[in-house]
């Protein structure tokens, strides 16, 4: 028989994680993750002592799927490349959704990240309420466009085609004209993906960030 090989905090929460996947973090417990590694649930609480602190890997754990640029990249394709990255990987695991920037005890990967995100910032002359301020809007923006795709009544990264042809009839002209007239452009622009705006949208916040880095004398 193959030795299994040793429980580590790091297995427990790869398999929270695979659990968390599967069923979404309501199936986070320390019964369901023990069974993912074919061990007592007890055997757990040697490498996290207890659920919390089980969700609080989870949320470290989300961070090392997420691509840091090189230290020297400039501020905005470091951050173009890092909000792309973290709308993979919340996209990916959207149970993440939950637990990004929510739980009280930051890992060394949250850590590292947040860090380094700033370090872009701050090294490129912000100043720090204008490094603090872009952080904020940019995450916010990149997990509500995850949010937005996850819900959609149609997959994102692929045209709209169909979806507009069913919703036209009920979007007369006469009671919503603005509707109408978004549907009819979209009719006429076949192949449209909603998936491509979100560079569209990322650009109008790096935009303005530019511009109030400019004002800072940045």
């Amino acid at each position: 028989m193959p030795q299994r090989p040793p429980l580590t905090r790091a297995r427990v929460v790869d398999a929270a994680a695979r659990v968390a996947d599967e069923g979404g973090l309501a199936k986070v417990s320390m019964r369901n993750v023990g069974r993912e590694l074919g061990v007592e649930a007890m055997s757990l609480y040697h490498h996290v002592k207890d659920k919390a602190a089980l969700l609080d890997g989870l949320a470290d754990w989300i961070y090392t799927r997420i691509d840091l640029p090189e230290r020297a990249t400039p501020w905005r394709p470091a951050m173009a490349a890092r909000a792309a990255s973290t709308r993979g990987a919340l996209a990916a695991h959207p149970w993440s959704l939950a637990l990004v920037d929510t739980r009280r005890v930051p890992g060394p990967h949250v850590l590292r990240h947040n860090d380094a995100v700033l370090g872009f910032l701050r090294r490129d002359g912000f100043p720090l309420p204008l490094a603090t301020h872009a952080f904020s809007a940019i995450d916010a923006y990149v997990y509500g466009f995850v949010v937005t795709e996850l819900n959609l009544p149609f997959d994102p990264a692929g045209s709209v085609d169909a979806f507009v042809d069913n919703v036209s009839a009920l979007i007369p002209a006469e009671r919503y004209p603005y509707l109408a007239e978004l549907v009819a452009a979209h009719a006429e622009e076949r192949g449209y993906s909603y998936a491509e705006e979100f560079e569209y949208g990322l650009d109008l916040i790096l935009d303005s960030v530019e511009v109030r880095l400019r004002e800072a004398g940045g």
